[in-house]
């Protein structure tokens, strides 16, 4: 039975980098809803967005876009104009998770540890190394791993890294953090569970290729961690989640250095404000933990949906 509101317009596809992955994730959470009983209108995003919604006129968007002007603020921005209540984060909560600098400033400032870093233009990435080795190189506002180089000890500047965009476009440089990787979910302000993703076989890293590939990553759920610092994790999480603001769902990722000759490190990387949403994605794999199904966890999140977030 639908809730509050009964017509949704899911929101997918776009045109970032992160287009393919929107549309798998909305065309997930579209059967989920109608298996829920709302009347479903699948949007494939373009410029023209505002048009399609008036004539379509939702009562609700499911906003399953990723990356830019579908998580930065923008789309949310749109919706806002139009008084179209949305799921997820808000204007300045997207916007300020997918800065990554800015971020790690409010995140830093709540008491969640981060790394170093650095920003600097492609070219200056490219000419010489601006932190000690070894470190990781990344786009300061994209998601899903896009564009990332990690730089050990004995490599060179990554030699696509000089072509691979405008020489003036800002980089992040991070200090690595060895180890494992974690990531937690919270919904309606509470931490979910802890899963461990490992790399799949052939994978170097947990890279946008391996998040998206077939065996491309293995999740560990629950994760064999430490009970202490699986509370720090999920209380991380959480404090991420308040201190940019987010609301509805979000997700913060984790490196965590536990190798014996390791420092012991729990560093926060990332919040996501919109996760993946198949149910084989991270977030509904932790709600689906905890008892809740896919189509319950989507539903929960329409219900959830309003302007002024």
């Amino acid at each position: 039975m639908a809730g509050k509101y009964n017509h949704v317009a899911v929101l997918m596809g776009g045109w970032s980098s992160e287009r393919e992955v929107s549309l798998k994730s909305g065309m997930a959470c579209a059967a989920a809803l109608k298996q829920a009983g709302y009347k479903v209108t699948s949007v494939d995003v373009d410029r023209n967005l505002a048009k399609i919604l008036e004539n379509v006129n939702p009562d609700v968007c499911f906003n399953a876009l990723h990356g830019k002007w579908g998580e930065d603020g923008c789309v949310q921005g749109l919706l806002e104009v139009m008084n179209l209540p949305y799921t997820h984060s808000g204007v300045l909560a997207s916007s300020l998770a997918m800065d990554k600098k800015r971020a790690k400033t409010a995140l830093q400032s709540a008491g969640v540890p981060v790394t170093e870093d650095r920003v600097v233009t492609r070219q200056e990435a490219a000419s010489g190394h601006v932190l000690e080795r070894p470190y990781v190189v990344k786009p300061v506002s994209d998601g899903s791993s896009v564009g990332i180089f990690i730089v050990m000890e004995d490599d060179d500047i990554p030699p696509g890294l000089a072509i691979a965009g405008k020489p003036d476009d800002l980089l992040m440089v991070e200090k690595f953090i060895a180890g494992r990787e974690f990531t937690c979910a919270v919904m309606d302000g509470k931490a979910l569970e802890v899963t461990e993703i490992r790399p799949g076989e052939g994978y170097e890293f947990y890279d946008f290729e391996s998040k998206y590939s077939d065996g491309g990553s293995v999740h560990i759920l629950p994760c064999e961690l430490l009970r202490d610092v699986k509370d720090n994790v999920r209380d991380y999480s959480v404090k991420a989640h308040q201190a940019l603001g987010c609301r509805g769902i979000s997700r913060a990722d984790f490196r965590f250095d536990d190798r014996p000759t390791g420092t012991g490190e729990l560093i926060c990387l990332e919040v996501n404000t919109q996760p993946g949403m198949t149910d084989k994605s991270l977030a509904p794999e932790q709600a689906a933990h905890t008892g809740l199904s896919f189509v319950e966890l989507v539903r929960w999140i329409v219900e959830d949906a309003s302007c002024n977030r």
